[in-house]
């Protein structure tokens, strides 16, 4: 991984790629979501403060617990600006952020044990079907996966004899 000179202050797209590992389209996009800000030169090339690498880890981090950007965003906006996040600001938004995975764990959970259900079934048409309709409110009226009634072709008209 390069160095970066303690003496510069701010980093290119391609510095700040190269020292946090993140593509320099991966960096624009967290830029468009406002994750992270850069400042213009006067050739409109971006150029990225140092805390930009932090905040970049902190994002990545974040993402591969399964936060969504929306929340992650929410929280480095709580942060003053050019201010690098810490470790009592991840531990402090960790703990906020565990109850969202746990219940999401317990999801995953639930839907892995109803998974067996449907493989002997395939069709997911299961009397109740707690994967192509979870809180079945219809299930006691109907079965199946399927909420409209099946449409019947009208029949088709007798031909006379000797007719194709």
């Amino acid at each position: 991984m390069p160095q970066i000179p303690q003496s510069l202050q701010e980093l290119s797209v391609g510095q700040l790629s190269a020292r946090s590992g993140a593509a320099v389209s991966a960096l624009h996009f967290y830029e468009s979501k406002g994750l992270i800000a850069s400042t213009r030169t006067s050739g409109n090339q971006r150029r990225y403060s140092r805390d930009a690498l932090r905040r970049v880890a902190f994002v990545r981090a974040a993402q591969r617990v399964g936060i969504p950007l929306a929340t992650i965003r929410e929280a480095l906006a709580q942060l003053p600006d050019e201010r690098t996040p810490t470790r009592e600001d991840w531990a402090r938004l960790s703990e906020v952020w565990r109850g969202e995975l746990d219940e999401r764990i317990t999801q995953l959970h639930r839907l892995r044990d109803h998974l067996t259900d449907c493989i002997g079934c395939g069709c997911l048409s299961l009397e109740t079907c707690v994967l192509s309709n979870p809180d079945d409110v219809n299930g006691e009226k109907i079965t199946g996966s399927r909420l409209m009634p099946e449409r019947r072709r009208p029949p088709e008209p007798e031909q006379p004899p000797g007719q194709p």
